[in-house]
């Protein structure tokens, strides 16, 4: 899909340098919309305050990586599950360790916090979904029923029920004062990725990878009706807060769908890719995204968005805001969820009389207590953020503002109308000016204008154009094209041969040799993909190509050139450091002569290599988080 120009409907916010490592999980607090959880591969999870570029809180203790996290309704309390199936809840306001909650023999898939009550629900690779008591430190039940990783965990409005969903193309629904099943939901042809409770009447939505969504009717225990043709798999969705409509995050697109009868009341373009997690605030859509290590921010402005009414032909790019129209009268009405009083019959609490009780001390927690830290990294963020609920205030709290539209969209509208007309273009056409970074995913080719391949505007004293000249000018430098290819295809051949008959250092040489740095980003996309291929002499050849290929103008190169440099940095920068802090040996050792020449060449490299990656750390967007990120790993070189 073609990257959509950026109007005021929906924009970017940030993108920030999550983990150390690879980003596993995601989850946006709900009720604010400004608070953001990542868990990663280095067994972390960071809290962030969504368009601040700081960490507020890193919470430690897992030993395997963080694969869900939840946040609580009021967001004080956090709760996530690892690779290895441990659970762990810290409390934020306390900034401590809460719990470590064991059972699970397999990946933690899933996690929701109950909405009235100090219970958690976890869905595991092992099949199992269990409820716990966060304040026994126990298990309540164990709902056995799916027959494959549950994906997804969601309790109803008033807690009575736990909806769950999975890669057995399944939904079930479980009623959670008789402890069994209710319902099971079939239908979908393939794994479930996600469910959501409508907010008020008895109605849910799930979401599956088969590009469907299905809504159910929890009073009949049927489904209502069925969208069809996603762009992609459906890995998010959220109703909005009135009921009105479910917004869908589609692969570079926020979809709005109705369900009786089912249509698509708006289609909004969004680069966001493949978006992880919804949330609404201030009539504006937060959804995020990760990729690799980095996490990407996104708005969407819902006032100009159709939420009710006609059906949608064309993504939303207007000007002016739309009008909402009124929910059709005579609309199918469900019941309602009843909202429990403190006397309703739910999973009984034993009453709290004290902040020293909820916590009382014991050994475990002492054990769990010292495993786990929460390392506070912004005071000022999180004291605004966490501050205790039960401290006197004497002034009203401060409202959340709107998310401002950046100021590129007044250029952009400004560039669009200076525009010249299609006549202007043809008496006077444009130069053809080659843009400062090429970017790795484009909708047309660089140095070639659409026009030359369209039916050109007539003129009456313009000529008509021939065939023969029509065809001399699409074959316009096509041989010059299938000579560079040509080339290029023999020097791979080349270095296929040298790479079979020797190993592969020689045929890094003789890539470097051929002085060709589209051979080099050819072979260096090989041997990225298998770390055990690396060796110290070889970063003695790669890196001088490496601060080429980080200077250059298209962003496929740049892009190969960070992910060898992130990969030498983590594997041999310790080595070279510890190599080059080393008091000399005794005697001779040619070896370690050897291996201390190769680490003295790699560190002046690096060393050269510094200056660049911080020079470009302060640029936007993918290439900025990247730099960015490197800059951190080569911190010990200053």
């Amino acid at each position: 899909m073609a990257t959509p120009v950026v109007t005021k409907t929906a924009w970017k916010l940030q993108e920030i340098v999550a983990h150390a490592s690879n980003v596993s999980s995601l989850v946006l607090g709900k009720a604010s919309g400004r608070l953001l959880a990542t868990g990663g591969d280095d067994c972390r999870v960071n809290l962030w305050s969504i368009n601040k570029p700081n960490c507020i809180m890193s919470l430690t203790g897992h030993t395997s990586p963080v694969e869900s996290v939840r946040l609580n309704t009021p967001e004080e309390l956090i709760v996530a599950g690892s690779q290895s199936g441990s659970i762990r809840v810290w409390d934020l306001e306390a900034a401590k360790i809460l719990r470590t909650l064991m059972g699970h023999k397999a990946n933690i898939c899933s996690l929701d916090f109950h909405p009235y009550g100090e219970f958690v629900a976890s869905g595991s690779q092992d099949t199992n979904i269990k409820l716990w008591d966060i304040r026994r430190k126990g298990c309540v039940f164990r709902y056995r029923g799916h027959s494959q990783a549950v994906r997804c965990l969601r309790f109803s409005p008033d807690g009575k029920w736990l909806a769950s969903a999975a890669d057995d193309h399944t939904v079930k629904l479980w009623d959670l004062t008789a402890g069994k099943m209710m319902s099971e939901f079939p239908g979908h042809t393939g794994p479930v990725n996600v469910v959501e409770f409508h907010p008020n009447e008895y109605l849910l939505a799930s979401g599956s990878s088969d590009r469907t969504i299905r809504f159910w009717d929890l009073e009949k225990f049927q489904v209502v009706s069925c969208i069809e043709g996603e762009p992609g798999p459906v890995r998010s969705v959220l109703f909005n807060p009135d009921g009105c409509c479910l917004y869908s995050g589609c692969q570079d697109s926020l979809r709005v769908y109705g369900w009786e009868p089912e249509r698509c009341f708006d289609v909004v373009l969004v680069s966001w890719g493949k978006v992880a997690d919804l949330a609404i605030c201030n009539d504006q859509l937060i959804g995020v995204a990760f990729s690799q290590s980095n996490v990407s921010s996104y708005v969407v402005d819902l006032t100009r968005v159709t939420r009710t009414g006609t059906v949608a032909q064309d993504p939303v790019q207007d000007s002016q805001p739309l009008a909402q129209q009124p929910p059709t009268p005579g609309a199918p009405l469900r019941r309602i969820y009843e909202r429990p009083s403190t006397t309703c019959s739910k999973p009984q609490r034993v009453k709290q009389n004290s902040e020293s009780e909820r916590r009382s001390p014991s050994s475990e927690d002492d054990r769990d207590e010292r495993e786990s830290r929460a390392e506070i990294q912004n005071t000022e963020d999180y004291n605004e953020i966490f501050q205790p609920k039960n401290s006197i205030s004497r002034t009203p709290p401060r409202r959340s503002e709107p998310f401002p539209a950046p100021p590129e969209d007044e250029m952009a509208t400004a560039k669009e109308a200076a525009k010249p007309s299609p006549a202007m273009d043809v008496q006077c056409p444009m130069s053809n000016v080659e843009p400062a970074i090429i970017p790795a995913t484009r909708n047309e080719p660089i140095g070639l204008k659409a026009s030359d391949f369209l039916p050109a505007v007539k003129l009456p004293q313009q000529a008509e154009l021939v065939d023969e000249d029509a065809m001399s000018q699409i074959r316009k430098g096509h041989d010059t094209m299938c000579v560079v290819l040509t080339s290029r295809h023999k020097n791979l051949d080349t270095v296929r041969a040298v790479w079979t008959t020797g190993d592969i250092k020689t045929s890094v040489d003789s890539a470097v040799a051929i002085n060709d740095l589209s051979v080099v980003v050819d072979l260096l996309n090989i041997v990225n993909q298998k770390a055990s291929l690396w060796k110290l002499d070889l970063c003695t050849a790669v890196l001088p190509q490496i601060e080429k290929l980080l200077q250059s103008k298209y962003e496929s190169y740049v892009q190969t050139g960070c992910t060898s440099l992130k990969l030498i940095l983590q594997r041999f920068l310790p080595l070279i450091t510890d190599i080059l802090a080393a008091p000399p040996s005794v005697g001779v050792d040619i070896t370690r002569e050897e291996r201390l020449h190769k680490c003295r060449l790699c560190y002046k490299q690096l060393k050269s290599i510094s200056g660049l990656v911080r020079s470009k750390s302060g640029l936007s967007g993918r290439h900025g988080s990247a730099f960015r990120e490197l800059h951190l790993l080569m911190a010990s070189l200053d």
